[in-house]
């Protein structure tokens, strides 16, 4: 019966596409347009830098020097450290990419990946601060205010889920990977990140028509009444809420016109935090070549979102 679960999804889904396609069509098309202004302007040269520096051996030169920091906060391995930094300048997904990269490189192991995922696979400040201070709440201080509360809760996530012993060295770098020259990196990583942006892509505009479809039908306002009633909260932060868990960008939009009082900077403080389920089969997109169990990677959006949630609200309880 469970193998024929997601045959049946998929055939209601095919029958909506078919009896609801003005309404799908109009969702994709606003997908494409956060696509086309968004996502790609902001992620795209990341992906290519990312995969450039992870080909021009950038994780072993940093990696040597962050060796004993990343062994005393994290108990990981300088190489695997490499990646919050990646992650919280890049953003979703880029940081699970680069530790895909990086283990199939052999400069990590499973085992380590899965504990990287925890916590440097972030938003980075093009969302942060452009999309979110900027274009939400119309202050760029805002935005840095969340890219901060964004990045210490990265960082506190990565000392909780550190585990009790750190890796060995030798486990944490098998072997890693031979610098390519410059004339061949960049063509190489021009390629991988067209590849990772459709793929974002593609996954923002199937999330888009999904919470459009929500809209439709009247489920979003309906549950967000509901949820208004249990948590106090007010409708338009419930929708937000809501559109949130399933794709970051649409909770984020649901937040126009909502001031900027600390409990809103922490409701999207939380989202960011979260990443939305979009973000989650992105992930495991990007994963899909790796032997790390993705698990973690939920445990830790699920402790960044509420230690990034409570540090949005107390820092613009003191600087706003």
């Amino acid at each position: 019966m469970k193998s024929k679960l997601p045959v049946l999804a998929a055939l209601c889904a095919l029958f909506v596409l078919i009896f609801a396609s003005d309404r799908v069509i109009a969702s994709a098309a606003y997908g494409l347009r956060l696509c086309w202004e968004l996502i790609l302007p902001s992620l795209f040269p990341f992906f290519v830098v990312s995969a450039l520096l992870s080909r021009l051996d950038f994780p072993g030169l940093a990696g040597q020097r962050l060796a004993p920091l990343a062994k005393k906060l994290f108990h990981v391995s300088g190489a695997g450290a490499t990646a919050l930094f990646i992650g919280l300048t890049g953003g979703y997904p880029l940081g699970a990419s680069y530790l895909a990269e990086l283990e199939e490189q052999g400069r990590l192991s499973p085992r380590e990946t899965e504990r990287l995922l925890g916590f440097c696979n972030n938003s980075g400040p093009a969302f942060l601060v452009g999309a979110i201070g900027a274009g939400i709440f119309h202050s760029t201080r805002i935005g840095l205010l969340l890219y901060t509360s964004h990045g210490l809760a990265a960082i506190l996530a990565g000392i909780l889920l550190r585990g009790d012993e750190p890796f060995p060295e030798a486990e944490a770098v098998g072997g890693g990977a031979v610098p390519l020259p410059f004339s061949r990196a960049l063509p190489e990583a021009v390629r991988a990140a067209v590849l990772a942006a459709l793929n974002v892509c593609g996954f923002v505009v199937c999330f888009t028509v999904f919470t459009g479809l929500l809209d439709a039908w009247g489920l979003l306002d309906g549950l967000s009444v509901r949820l208004s009633v249990l948590t106090g909260l007010d409708v338009p932060q419930c929708r937000a809420l809501l559109t949130g868990f399933w794709e970051l960008g649409g909770g984020i939009g649901a937040m126009r016109g909502l001031a900027a009082t600390p409990g809103n900077l922490a409701l999207a403080a939380v989202l960011v935090g979260w990443g939305g389920v979009s973000v989650h089969f992105q992930t495991l997109s990007v994963l899909a070549e790796s032997r790390a169990k993705a698990s973690p990677h939920l445990a830790g959006r699920l402790l960044s979102a509420a230690l990034g949630g409570g540090l949005a609200y107390g820092l613009s309880m003191l600087f706003l």
